[in-house]
């Protein structure tokens, strides 16, 4: 079923986002100066997937007064769409999107150790097709999986003290959707594992699906185990799986809509139990949903929108993950690529990729709300945010 959501009209919503904006410079209601009770607050460091040739770039955070400093270009890998770790942080892992890589027409995938804040490559490898656009590593830390957008196919890798294999498994996908003009072709754009790690999602969004595999950790290896359909010319971009080990949320790109699905553990099929609606029911013009954003508590959900700019907030019943809208808001810039809540749940930082900024954004932890206004911190292309 489709939930109908009572909010205000595009052209409100718009006037509200664009004086958020405006106002930017003024600390929010409830708090974007420092906290004394948090004063003390440990710094962080950040990474930042940066879409030019400086493609990691690393900021020291400060969870205290929401600060963002600069600490220079972490590693010259070029045209970073992600960024993943595994082994407790201790090893993150890179998707370039390039057309060729090492004499091949494909993307590159690569491998680092973290120590002390700085990085140290440990592997190169090239992916399945052109435009590597993520990584995910499996909950063992022991595989990578690749999604290649523009050659529409995918690639795992086995992981060995943080350095990859040559590609063990490579899919090339032919199906894809109606619109001519975003699925002239297939598109793989997202890979993600269940929560009990016996199986493997890729989301196609020039297929109209997701692909279901089951993955050998020791191996590396993946076997067809099913797919999910979602509605023609929706386009699914990501999947996320809530807390609660049996909901998961896919994100359709195109539509701006979000199904809510049933994970059933059994044989690690999708069923939609309901969707939503991201953008005013007034609104029939351009619109690109993006990123799913859930507390760790599994109490709050947020998503993105990249045409439109803005967060959009729900709360969610634990037990069956269903969502109750609570409101939009700015996300601080144009086009919001990622977004990501900080280690103390208290900040939500957003990367806006054609404004070239780090937004961040307080939030309560109680009610999940975020303010309406936030500090700006400029970063070249930021796709992907990553703490340490």
């Amino acid at each position: 079923m489709v939930l109908a959501m009572t909010q205000p009209s595009r052209r409100a919503f718009l006037m509200t986002a664009s004086a958020a904006t405006a106002a930017a410079a003024i600390a929010p209601s409830f708090g974007l100066g420092a906290d004394p009770a948090r004063s003390t607050a440990k710094r962080t460091r950040v990474f930042i997937g940066s879409h030019t040739p400086n493609g990691i770039l690393a900021y020291d955070w400060d969870p205290a007064t929401a600060a963002l400093t600069p600490a220079g270009v972490a590693y010259d890998v070029p045209q970073v769409a992600w960024l993943a770790f595994s082994d407790g942080h201790r090893f993150m892992y890179s998707a370039s999107e390039l057309a060729d890589f090492d004499g091949k027409p494909t993307g590159e995938v690569a491998s680092y150790v973290v120590e002390d804040g700085q990085l140290h490559q440990l592997s190169t490898r090239n992916s399945a097709g052109k435009g590597t656009c993520h990584v995910a590593i499996d909950h063992t830390g022991s595989m990578v999986i690749a999604a290649d957008y523009v050659g529409g196919s995918a690639a795992s890798f086995l992981i060995d003290q943080g350095a990859l294999s040559e590609a063990v498994w490579t899919e090339h996908y032919t199906v894809h959707g109606p619109n001519p003009t975003r699925q002239e072709s297939a598109h793989a754009h997202f890979s993600s594992y269940s929560p009990d790690n016996r199986f493997a999602y890729i989301n196609d969004l020039g297929g109209d699906m997701i692909h279901i595999y089951r993955p050998n950790p020791a191996t590396a290896r993946m076997s067809p185990a099913g797919a999910y359909h979602g509605p023609p010319g929706w386009g699914p971009r990501t999947l996320h799986f809530h807390p609660n080990g049996r909901t998961a949320y896919c994100m359709y790109e195109m539509a701006s809509k979000v199904d809510v699905l049933d994970w059933h553990w059994t044989d690690g099929s999708l069923t939609r139990a309901a969707t939503i609606d991201l953008v005013p029911a007034d609104y029939h013009g351009p619109t690109r949903g993006c990123d799913t954003v859930i507390s760790r508590d599994g109490r709050f959900v947020y998503f993105a929108n990249r045409d439109d700019n803005f967060l959009y907030a729900f709360k969610a019943d634990y037990k069956t993950g269903a969502l109750t809208p609570m409101r939009r808001s700015s996300c601080g810039g144009t086009t919001p690529r990622n977004f990501v809540l900080d280690p103390t749940e208290r900040w939500m930082l957003v990367a806006n990729q054609d404004s070239n900024n780090l937004s961040v954004f307080a939030r309560d932890p109680d009610t999940g709300e975020l303010a309406n206004e936030g500090k700006s911190y400029p970063a070249a292309t930021p796709m992907r945010i990553l703490f340490t």
